[in-house]
């Protein structure tokens, strides 16, 4: 089969930094699925591990995370799908990566594609959708809003349960970068899911209006003075921020704004990051 590679780290306009070789079609095993893919994605994640991870010598290291494919072949131990199904998913750092032909993963960490999606807007859609969810929920410790309880929740039990939610929802998330592929997401979820007023940073007219139509409540153009339109907008305390993008240019204009006690979560990598001016 056909697979997009690296033997070396090298810069990336080295030819060879990236290079298109063939290589055996790998057989399904266990809790695998073969895929044949139809459409991969491409993320910070696959510069990094060619820039900073070089293969074993005399190995190839195929790149590549998201995938929507179509199930080739399955393992002997697979009960979730059978060939033909149409799947997408974020594959595992620790193998062979989604540029090529055919990819294994296991099926534990796959999902069907949704039928309104092409192959290409699922691929777009694994690693992003995962990244915005645990930032939003496990490391910011967002909670459901009162429409995600059970439909008992009348019950004295769950009324106090709501009454805990209502008062935690009384305040902002700040999303730096929300028109990218997390913030994209990010929006979403939290303007879904939650009752947080959701703030989203974008610089371009077409960037601040993709925001607002995926669902923030208001945005502020992150090349200005951070501070003083988050003052404008007189919203609730800003107790949660999303770090996407730029972190070493902002991360000391958002202490000022943070409240007390907030959570920030920052997903890109500064080269200067001082914590303790938070």
């Amino acid at each position: 089969m056909k697979a997009v590679g690296y033997k070396k780290s090298l810069p990336v306009d080295d030819q060879d930094s990236l290079i298109d070789f063939e290589t055996a079609k790998p057989e399904p095993e266990a809790r695998d699925i073969r895929v044949a893919v139809k459409a991969i994605s491409a993320n910070p994640v696959d510069y990094k591990v060619r820039k900073r991870a070089a293969p074993p010598e005399g190995e190839t290291k195929i790149l590549g995370y998201d995938a929507a494919g179509i199930v080739d072949a399955v393992g002997p131990e697979v009960t979730l799908f059978k060939p033909g199904d149409e799947v997408f998913y974020a594959g595992s750092i620790l193998r062979q990566g989604t540029n090529s032909e055919f990819h294994l993963v296991d099926e534990r960490i796959v999902g069907k594609k949704p039928k309104t999606l092409s192959f290409a807007q699922a691929a777009a859609l694994p690693l992003t959708s995962i990244t915005a969810w645990e930032l939003l929920f496990d490391r910011l410790g967002a909670v459901p809003s009162a429409a995600m309880l059970p439909l008992n929740s009348v019950s004295a039990a769950w009324q106090m349960v709501h009454d805990q939610f209502h008062v935690a929802q009384k305040r902002t998330l700040l999303i730096i970068g929300g028109a990218g592929g997390v913030g994209s997401i990010l929006i979403q979820l939290a303007r879904r899911l939650t009752g947080l007023t959701v703030v989203a940073t974008a610089s371009r007219p077409e960037s601040q209006k993709w925001c607002l139509d995926l669902g923030a409540h208001a945005v502020i153009d992150h090349s200005k003075p951070i501070k003083e339109q988050i003052e404008k907008l007189k919203l609730p305390p800003v107790a949660l921020i999303a770090g996407l993008t730029n972190t070493e240019q902002h991360y000391k204009a958002l202490a000022d704004i943070i409240a007390p006690q907030g959570k920030f979560g920052l997903i890109d990598d500064p080269a200067e990051f001082n914590v303790s001016v938070f």
